[in-house]
């Protein structure tokens, strides 16, 4: 079977798809080391623990062990070993939000997770702020990003062929099908900005300079909240975005993103698609 090689992916996407590699799993895991020192969120202005969202706490049993509990809304659930109370190495199970895997560092050093995340999100910023002017400036957003019409008014037809594996292989692939082109512009221009914004929100330094930040969002306990669930979402993306490199060809897409040059197929079902 024939193939095509075409220059997918312009170096400026390339560089910054692997500053964003690199960053978010740093911030992720630096961040849930900070949620640790108080693995509570509310909503509004001020922290009230009778009115928590969400927490994460340890209780003791009357065997003496410790228990996770995981509270959402007035509803308790038992999460330990995962949330609330896990194992954290030869001390044993650990009053702890998010067990050790999940931070960074591994173990509870709150200093040192806030150097990681802050050092992390400027260079997420910066790197934002340069793909955005490149996307704006080199028309990446109005070429690749934006869908057209007939694309959204096929949105249906594309989620159903997704749902049932089936996408599209030779030239069409060559480009940005709608669904990519909604996910990838409500990441890089909706969710990111609003987790930079709610990020800075939470900072008391910001909040006395822009007092009207954090009431955009409700207050800062909101904004945390707001900033947990969204970094909830961003992993929800990353996990289906990885899920269909692996399963639409993942040496294929994989090599696009390093140098550029994706493979076409000329018909027929092979490691290539257009669902990455």
């Amino acid at each position: 079977m024939k193939a095509l090689l075409v220059y997918r992916h312009r170096f400026p996407t390339r560089l910054s798809h692997w500053v964003t590699v690199l960053c978010v799993p740093i911030l992720v895991l630096s961040g849930f080391q900070i949620f640790n020192a108080h693995p509570a969120l509310y909503w509004g202005e001020r922290s009230d623990g009778e009115r928590a969202v969400l927490a994460m706490r340890a209780e003791r049993t009357p065997r003496g062990t410790l228990k996770g509990i995981t509270h959402v809304f007035g509803r308790d659930f038992d999460t330990t070993g995962v949330l609330g109370a896990s194992r954290d190495g030869a001390l044993g199970i650990q009053d702890r939000g998010f067990p050790n895997w999940a931070t960074l560092p591994g173990h509870q050093w709150l200093a040192m997770g806030r150097r990681w995340h802050f050092f992390f999100a400027w260079a997420f910023v910066l790197n934002g702020l340069a793909f955005a002017g490149y996307a704006v400036l080199g028309r990446h957003l109005s070429r690749d990003l934006m869908p057209s019409g007939p694309e959204l008014r096929a949105i249906g037809r594309a989620l159903r062929d997704h749902l049932l594996f089936r996408f599209h292989h030779g030239a069409a692939a060559d480009r940005y099908n709608v669904l990519q082109k909604l996910a990838y512009a409500s990441i890089i221009f909706v969710a990111a900005p609003l987790l930079v914004l709610t990020g800075l929100a939470m900072s008391p330094r910001v909040d006395a300079a822009i007092p009207a930040l954090p009431a955009v969002f409700g207050g800062r306990q909101s904004a945390r909240t707001l900033h947990f669930l969204l970094t909830l979402g961003l992993i929800a993306f990353t996990a289906v975005h990885l899920f269909m490199v692996l399963v639409t060809g993942f040496w294929n897409n994989v090599r696009s993103m390093i140098l550029g040059w994706y493979r076409l197929s000329s018909g027929g079902p092979d490691e290539d698609s257009s669902a990455t």
